[in-house]
Formats: structure tokens, sequence, C-alpha cells
């Protein structure tokens, strides 16, 4: 696995993870709000690297890409994030992109802009697709209500308790999963409190965009997800036009975490069937 660095719109550095065949089509992954591009889990990684170019992406503010002062609120930057790391790579084609939860709506930033050009495919797992009061497409769940405002804290008292909480829709109830927990907790409590509350000052929606889409999408989410409610992902497969969907019974926010090798299945099937 190489670790490597692009530049933002704004020269913000963003770095990601990239490994598999340089010549395999290439599949980005988009991580949520306070998490980063190791949030998948070295297993599924190493799995998809075996089919695809992988290229999992350290969000700006999040990971170990740059955290600049401000700039968390406008579209353009996002959108020019995943452009930038794509042009690094020199990618102009074929690219599978999926973004899980507020990765999600960062993929809807970057295809208002820049369009599906570079993309054959887009998967949104668990996300938002729009931020901000009554939006269907970024209805959040009473795990995401209850961190809030906690999570933004600068205590650490209240931070730990609110992200902790937060956590384990993250996990769901699942045997096994205390050391991918503590993974993710920690790299919620890693991002910085002003980046966890400045990414949530935006009130937008894409579904002008989503309409449009003319390359396929497959939409997945638990119907137990507590962090973003399943609604947003029924009305993000209502408008895009002829949408696959994977409905998770009794699965909370990660679905890749709580069955791997399913996640795997469904989203290799999706994109091998590209072509």
């Amino acid at each position: 696995m190489a670790i490597r660095e692009a530049f933002g719109r704004d020269g913000t550095s963003l770095v990601y993870r990239i490994t598999g065949d340089v010549g395999a089509r290439p599949l980005v992954l988009l991580h949520g709000w306070a998490q980063t591009g190791a949030c998948w889990g070295d297993g599924l990684l190493a799995e998809l690297a075996e089919r695809y170019r992988v290229i999992a992406v350290d969000l700006r503010g999040h990971g170990a890409s740059g955290a600049p002062a401000d700039g968390y609120d406008r579209s353009e930057l996002w959108a020019g994030d995943v452009h930038a790391v794509l042009e690094q790579e020199g990618i102009r084609s074929g690219a599978v992109v999926a973004g899980w939860s507020y990765g999600g709506l960062v993929l809807c930033d970057y295809l208002s802009v820049y369009g599906t050009a570079a993309v054959d495919g887009v998967v949104l797992v668990s996300a938002i697709t729009a931020i901000g009061p009554d939006r269907p497409g970024g209805a959040v769940g009473s795990s995401m209500r209850a961190a809030i405002p906690g999570a933004m804290s600068e205590d650490p008292r209240v931070a730990i308790r609110a992200l902790g909480s937060f956590g384990k829709a993250l996990t769901g109830p699942g045997e096994g999963l205390g050391e991918q927990a503590q993974a993710l907790f920690g790299a919620s409590l890693s991002t910085r409190p002003r980046v966890r509350s400045a990414v949530f000052r935006r009130d937008l929606e894409h579904d002008a965009t989503l309409a449009a889409l003319d390359v396929p999408a497959l939409v997945l989410h638990g119907t137990a997800d507590t962090v973003v409610e399943f609604s947003a992902g029924e009305h993000t497969a209502s408008v895009i036009p002829d949408a696959r969907t994977s409905w998770w019974d009794g699965v909370d926010h990660g679905p890749f975490v709580a069955d791997p090798a399913r996640f795997l299945s469904e989203l290799t099937g999706f994109v091998d069937s590209l072509g």
C-alpha cells in the first residue's frame, strides 16, 4: 500500500492510500463524518485490492489530510478534492466512487461540479445526499441527534461521552468487533472539534444532480440506521433513475462492519456488472 498526496483547489493537502493493480478499475472510497480512509477495515481493503485499484481518501479535516480554518461549507472545494485525487492518479475515465455517510454528500458535490466523465458508477452507503433542515436526503437518526452538540465540544469529557454513544451505531451489536469499534472511536475523537462542527454548516440538496445521473448507481442502506435515517436512502433511490437498491434488514450505520463478506459481495457484484 502506498500513501500519496494531492492538493485541493485551496491548496489543502489530501492524503490517500492506494493499493491494487495500477491497471485495474479504480475504486475510490470516501469515508463518513469524523472518520478516515482506514474506516473500511484492513481486511475489506485488502480483498478489494485483489480486484481493483483501491483509493481510500482522507477527506479534508480528517485523518492525515490538512485541516484548513474554513471552507467546509463550500461544495466546490469538496468536489475539487475528489477531482484532485483522480487527476493526481491520472484517472479520467472508468472509476467507481463509493461514499459512506457524509462521503455520499461529498460524492454528490463532485458529481454536481465535474459530472460523470471520469465515473462509470456510484455507490451510496448509508449516505446523506443533502444537508440542512427538512432535506429528505439528509435525514439524521436518533444516534446522530443525541450526539449533537456534545460531539462538537472541545471539552474531552463531553466529547468522549457523545462520540462513544454515536460510535455504537457504527458497529452495531455484533460480537467480536471491539477492536474495530475502538479504531472507529479513535478516529472520531482525533478529528478536530472545529472540523466536526464545521462540516455541518451547510444547507443544500443534490436531487437535481442525482435525477440527471447518467451512470449506474447502487444505494445500500440499513433499515435500522440510527445515524442517517433509512428514509434518506429511500429518498435518494427514488430520485436516481433506475437506481439499484440493497436494504439491509436490522442493520445500523456500518453495513461493511456488520457483514463485510456480504458488503464485499454486493459491492464487487455491482462494480463488475459495469463491464
